[in-house]
């Protein structure tokens, strides 16, 4: 109670922010469900043991059915009586071991794991050594032929920039006063964990629904000579997804990191320049989803939908 005002005031509970890393294989996907396994259910229920209450968490993206993560970042709200446990190491502790936490710190006042995110990477993981795959990576990697890695980099340039991308959104894409423009401003390949596998990595500042299996899609048609990187443009500029490519399976992708304005770095993440790079070595999606938590008195704007 305010004694001059005579208004009185609810004061806010602390904020937890958590970065989680899963393995996505046996996770119906981010998003709480009522029957199957969830990331979010799993995260909810662990610290609902704990508290002695469900607590609802919000992620700053929704992963697919398969989709793995090392920087998924989430936060909750916790009573105050509940700000001295150790949440990193008691969470792990109760969790199965495909979903760990990997940072669990209090937020600044009226953080916002979804609201607040500026942008993301996304990491896709091709194996193209057509003899094996290497049983200890299949879970993470997409099997395809030897690619045309130059005809690839050429149509990685297509996609830099802001577009619509309504050609490469798959059924089922909320849509704010954006529409289906987004910003891609890197898009680059790197060798990945072995030498049978070729990592693509793509910075946006949202994503629609599996757009960038849809992108990644496109691209290993382009190295498999299906279509060349000026059909892709054509592609692009149609905004049509009836189409012939491919959605990329869930389980070569793996978000990254997401960014907010106190980890924005000043220039592109990677490459240096900020373009589309490749390297002639053969070495998600997700959907944000407004879960509820973020009522009209909670001080944001809905964010840009991912």
């Amino acid at each position: 109670m305010d004694a001059r005002t005579g208004l009185c005031y609810v004061r806010r509970m602390p904020r937890i922010k958590l970065i989680l890393a899963y393995d996505g294989t046996d996770f119906a996907g981010w998003q709480l469900q009522a029957r199957d396994r969830t990331v979010q259910g799993e995260v909810e229920a662990a610290i609902a043991k704990i508290a002695g209450t469900r607590l609802p968490v919000q992620g700053a993206g929704r992963t697919d059915a398969g989709v793995h993560a090392l920087g998924q970042c989430a936060h909750f709200d916790i009573p105050e009586t509940l700000l001295r446990i150790p949440w990193r190491v008691a969470l792990n502790g109760i969790m199965r071991p495909d979903v760990r936490v990997l940072e669990a710190e209090v937020a600044r006042p009226r953080f916002h794991a979804q609201y607040d995110a500026v942008s993301k990477i996304y990491a896709y993981t091709l194996w193209i050594n057509r003899s094996f795959v290497n049983p200890l990576r299949r879970r993470f990697v997409w099997d395809v032929p030897v690619l045309d890695l130059a005809a690839m980099d050429e149509a990685a340039k297509v996609f830099l920039g802001t577009h619509d991308f309504k050609s490469f959104q798959n059924a089922g894409t909320p849509l704010g006063p954006r529409g289906t423009v987004r910003t891609v401003s890197a898009l680059w390949r790197e060798p990945g964990l072995t030498p049978a596998e070729i990592t693509w990595r793509i910075r946006g500042d949202g994503f629609l629904k599996q757009m960038v299996r849809n992108v990644v899609g496109c691209l290993v048609a382009v190295g498999k000579g299906k279509v060349t990187p000026l059909d892709v443009r054509s592609i692009l500029e149609r905004r049509d997804r009836n189409h012939s490519l491919a959605t990329a399976p869930p389980w070569g992708l793996c978000m990254e990191r997401v960014f907010y304005p106190e980890t924005e770095p000043e220039g592109p993440e990677s490459p240096e320049d900020g373009t589309s790079r490749g390297q002639d070595t053969a070495h998600d999606e997700h959907q944000v989803a407004d879960s509820g938590l973020a009522g009209p008195d909670d001080g944001h704007k809905r964010g840009p939908a991912d």
